[in-house]
């Protein structure tokens, strides 16, 4: 989970050091340093980079190498690697996945058929797999996938909302039953098999089937020249359809020309807006804050003015919608939370690694250096063996006196809800003025992995995958069941709103506000109960 950094994605920031007051001998040798710096960028500009080959094959020795690697890692420093599947039956599952590394594989299919099928058996929403930079690189600005619709996934529901091709038939709003004669629940399980969850918590991976369904179905299913379509259109009328595979037509340089010469400006866009945004109803009786992530946009001086404008507007409701907030930075979910609590909190129950450094891996870990000086200076050694960060467990944090928030909150979450934004819908979840509205998170309730997330390159393939290092118990914490935060309100997904391509969460929860009938909790989701 990302709560030290809150990266499944990082921007970075530097700042040049000051130069007033500096002694002659440092300026001049900040001057050498500029001089070198400036020399070696012009060298390694001048060396091309060699292409990357996507249909590389590797032999057999080099993939186990790379794989044996990838569990030893798994075993020494994953704090969590057994909590959802017990030693032995992990090591069943890399022992059989070993077994199925064939001679002359790519370095895609490693990881869908053998990395990425391994990691879903930890259940940890943070330990992924990763292609190569080369990859990524050779991959960049294409369009992915053969079959030619993007749709809206949920539970057994598959919905088109799009098409890589243009198609008379096939149009927005149509339910597909199957492809290929295989049912969509089952196309869908087997997606999910390839896919990362924390816990048992499957919503995050609708979100993603959702999000480019060509992609992964190409590459967990397989790719074809055509599919057959049985669909309906909201009807028990099924009918059967066949469609050709999309093919990409690359650009031509007189193509690409007209293409730049016709494309209009960018709406201008404040950047920060991307990040959060606060917006009160002409009404006076909600605002809605969005909030997509604890990592960027400002987010510390934009929350205490937003508290201060909520208090002098004296605004009855406020809807604060997570649904798409992956994490970040605990301080910040920290601050945010002490808005909104009515009583104090705690980051966590328990936060600690197996050990306090990456030792004997460090080499094949991003920033490692770093990442060891970490896990060095913050972590102490208990009785149990572990090495615990206590400040997270010791530290009790009071609500805001000033401009905190004291009307009705409808904290809407979902699948994309994870990491530090989970901390926060578990601390505020039961509180009198609060309401869970929407889908249950991805990120687990009981607990999850993360704070630190180094990436791990492999050393044949430069294959990556992310090892979280420290196991985070939640504040108060549900006993381990492997769900995600359950909403007290409970909105699923609408066909007849995506039909009309509206919001239905926030519909629902404005509408109930403007009627002046709030949300009883008597149909709530069970209350918490502590548990181990």
């Amino acid at each position: 989970m990302l709560l030290g950094r809150f990266s499944v994605h990082p921007h970075k920031t530097t700042r040049s050091i000051p130069q007033m007051g500096m002694c002659p001998i440092f300026e001049d040798m900040m001057r050498l340093y500029r001089c070198l710096s400036f020399l070696l960028i012009l060298f390694f500009a001048s060396c091309a980079a060699p292409q990357y080959i996507p249909e590389k094959k590797f032999d057999r020795a080099a993939l186990v190498q790379d794989y044996d690697l990838m569990t030893d890692i798994l075993k020494a420093k994953h704090p969590s690697l057994y909590w959802y599947t017990p030693a032995d039956s992990m090591q069943w599952y890399m022992d059989a996945y070993r077994a199925q590394i064939q001679d002359s594989m790519t370095e895609k299919d490693f990881i869908w058929k053998i990395m990425s099928p391994l990691l879903h058996q930890v259940h940890c929403g943070h330990t992924t797999a990763a292609m190569s930079k080369g990859l990524t690189r050779h991959l960049q600005g294409k369009r992915y996938g053969s079959f030619p619709f993007y749709v809206k996934v949920w539970g057994d529901t598959v919905v088109v909302t799009g098409a890589q091709q243009p198609d008379s038939v096939i149009r927005y709003g149509t339910v597909i039953h199957a492809i290929n004669d295989v049912p969509v629940t089952e196309i869908i399980r087997r997606c999910f098999e390839h896919l990362p969850e924390d816990g048992y918590a499957q919503n995050l991976n609708y979100i993603r089937l959702s999000s480019n369904f060509p992609y992964y179905y190409e590459n967990i299913i397989g790719p074809s020249n055509a599919y057959t379509l049985t669909y309906s259109n909201g009807s028990a009328f099924q009918q059967r359809y066949s469609v050709n595979a999309f093919v990409p037509v690359k650009d031509t340089g007189v193509a690409v020309k007209a293409k730049t010469a016709v494309k209009k400006p960018a709406p201008p866009r404040t950047t920060n807006q991307r990040y959060r945004s606060l917006t009160i109803d002409s009404t006076g009786k909600y605002a809605y804050m969005a909030i997509h992530t604890f990592n960027r946009g400002n987010l510390s001086p934009f929350i205490r003015h937003s508290f201060r404008t909520l208090r002098k507007q004296k605004i009855p409701h406020l809807i604060i919608d997570i649904r798409n907030n992956r994490g970040g930075k605990i301080r910040l979910s920290t601050l945010f939370t002490k808005f909104i609590s009515d009583t104090p909190f705690r980051v966590a129950d328990t936060v600690y690694a197996n050990k306090n450094t990456l030792k004997p891996y460090t080499r094949h870990f991003k920033g490692r250096w770093l990442n060891n000086i970490q896990l060095f200076f913050t972590t102490h050694k208990k009785k149990d063996g572990l090495y615990h960060m206590g400040f997270f467990n010791r530290r009790l944090y009071k609500p805001k006196k000033k401009n905190h928030y004291n009307g009705k909150v409808y904290v809407l979450t979902g699948g994309p809800t994870f990491s530090a934004a989970t901390l926060f819908a578990n601390t505020v979840k039961g509180q009198q003025h609060v309401i869970l509205a929407g889908e249950e998170t991805g990120g687990g309730w009981h607990g999850n992995s993360g704070v630190m997330l180094p990436q791990v390159t492999l050393p044949n393939t430069r294959s990556r995958f992310t090892v979280p290092l420290f196991r985070v118990v939640q504040y108060n914490h549900v006993p381990k069941t492997g769900t995600g935060i359950l909403p007290d309100w409970p909105i699923p997904p609408s066909y007849q709103a995506l039909l009309k391509r509206e919001d239905h969460k926030v519909k629902m929860v404005t509408d109930s506000i403007l009627r002046s009938t709030p949300y009883n909790r008597m149909n709530a989701s069970p209350s918490r109960k502590k548990g181990n």
